[in-house]
C-alpha cells in the first residue's frame, strides 16, 4: 500500500507593486541627499568665516547667539505654550554672569558658560512658581514686567561695583589658542569665536532634540494642548512648567553670556524690553515647536533689521513692521512651516 504525502502548501510574499518599490527608492533617495546635503552643509560652516571680513564673522556668531536664545524661548512658547515677554531678562542675566566672571574673578571664558546656564536655570525655576497661576495674556504681562524692571535693577548704584552701572562693562575677546591661514586669511579672535559659538550652538541644539523627542517633549506638548488630558494621565503641571520654564532661561541666559564674549560689551541698555520682543519675533518667524526654525529666527532679528535701517533711514521701524507683515502673510506658519510644506510637495511629486 503506497503512502501518498502531500506537501505543505507555500506561503508566498505578496509581490511588491510598483508603489511599493517607488516609495522605497524614494526614502532611500531622500537618506542620500540627506547625508550629502549634511556633509556639505558641515564643510561650508568650516570654511565660511574666511570667505569674510571680521565684522561679518562677528554677525555670524550674533546670529548662532540668538539662534539659541531662540531655541530657549521656543522650548517655553512653542512646546509647552507658555509665553513670555521677559526673556532678555534671562540674556541679560547670563551675560552679566559671563562678564562679572570674566572681569572680576579672571574666570575662563569658556567656563562662564555652565555657571550661566545653571544660574538662570534656577532664576528661571524660581520664576516658573508663581507664574503657574497665570497663562495666557496674563503670563506675557507678567514676564513683560520682569523685561521692564531688569534694566533698571542693572543700574543699581549698590551693585555698581559689580555691574558697573550705567558704564556697563568691556571684556576682551579671547586670543585663538592656535594660528593658521586659510584662504590668505588669518585665524582672528572673531574667527576663533565663531568656531567655538558653532560648536557651543550645536552642543545645545543636540541637547534640547534629544530633551524634545521623548518623554518629556510628548509631556510638554499634551500639557500644551490638553492640560486636563495631561494631568489625567499623571502629568505633573506644575513640575513640568516651572522645569520646562527653567530650562527655557537656562539656554537663554547661556545665550546671553555667548553675546557678552561675542560683543566683549555688556550695558543696561543693551538688553531692554526691545530684545525681548525680538527673541519672541525670532520663534514665530523660524516656526513655533520648530528646533531648526531658531536658526531662521536668529538670521531675521540680526539682519532684517539692519536691511530696514539701510533702505530707510528716517523710518527704519515702519519698512521693519512691513517685511514682517510680509513674512507672516506668505508663511503664516513661520519658515521651517514653509519649507516642510515645499518638501512634502516635492515627496508627492516625485511618487506620483
Amino acid at each position: 500500500m503506497s503512502e501518498h504525502r502531500t506537501a505543505a502548501p507555500k506561503v508566498l510574499a505578496p509581490p511588491r507593486g510598483d508603489g511599493a518599490q517607488r516609495l522605497g527608492g524614494a526614502m532611500n533617495v531622500d537618506r542620500k541627499w540627506l547625508w550629502i546635503g549634511g556633509i556639505v552643509v558641515a564643510i561650508g560652516l568650516l570654511i565660511l568665516p574666511f570667505l569674510f571680513k571680521n565684522y561679518r564673522v562677528f554677525q555670524f556668531n550674533l546670529v548662532l547667539v540668538y539662534a539659541v536664545a531662540i531655541l530657549g524661548l521656543n522650548i517655553l512658547t512653542g512646546f509647552n505654550g507658555q509665553f513670555s515677554l521677559g526673556h532678555g531678562a534671562f540674556y541679560a542675566f547670563g551675560a552679566y554672569t559671563a562678564a562679572i566672571l570674566m572681569s572680576l574673578y579672571h574666570v575662563p571664558y569658556w567656563a562662564t558658560l555652565p555657571a550661566a546656564f545653571v544660574l538662570c536655570f534656577a532664576f528661571g525655576f524660581l520664576v516658573g512658581f508663581p507664574a503657574l497661576r497665570l497663562a495666557g495674556h496674563f503670563l506675557a504681562l507678567a514676564t513683560f514686567a520682569l523685561a521692564l524692571a531688569v534694566p533698571q535693577l542693572l543700574k543699581y548704584k549698590k551693585i555698581e561695583g559689580f555691574t558697573g552701572g550705567v558704564q556697563g562693562i568691556v571684556l576682551s575677546k579671547p586670543e585663538p589658542p592656535f594660528s593658521f591661514t586659510l584662504f590668505d586669511q588669518p585665524l582672528s579672535p572673531d574667527r576663533w569665536l565663531y568656531f567655538f559659538t558653532l560648536f557651543v550652538s550645536a552642543l545645545m541644539f543636540l541637547l534640547a532634540w534629544n530633551l524634545l523627542r521623548g518623554r518629556v517633549g510628548r509631556a510638554l506638548v499634551a500639557i500644551r494642548d490638553h492640560p486636563i488630558a495631561a494631568t489625567a494621565m499623571g502629568i505633573n503641571l506644575p513640575v513640568f512648567k516651572s522645569l520646562t520654564f527653567g530650562t527655557s532661561a537656562g539656554f537663554t541666559g547661556l545665550a546671553g553670556a555667548l553675546g557678552a564674549i561675542v560683543v566683549a560689551f555688556v550695558s543696561p541698555d543693551s538688553f531692554t524690553v526691545q530684545l525681548s520682543i525680538f527673541l519672541l519675533v525670532g520663534v514665530v518667524v523660524g516656526g513655533l515647536a520648530s528646533i531648526p526654525g531658531a536658526i531662521f529666527g536668529g538670521i531675521f532679528i540680526q539682519y532684517v533689521p539692519n536691511i530696514a535701517d539701510s533702505l530707510s533711514k528716517s523710518a527704519p521701524a515702519a519698512i521693519y513692521g512691513v517685511l514682517l507683515i510680509a513674512l507672516m502673510y506668505l508663511l503664516p506658519t513661520g519658515v521651517m512651516g514653509g519649507l516642510k510644506q515645499l518638501w512634502a510637495r516635492l515627496r508627492a511629486r516625485g511618487a506620483g
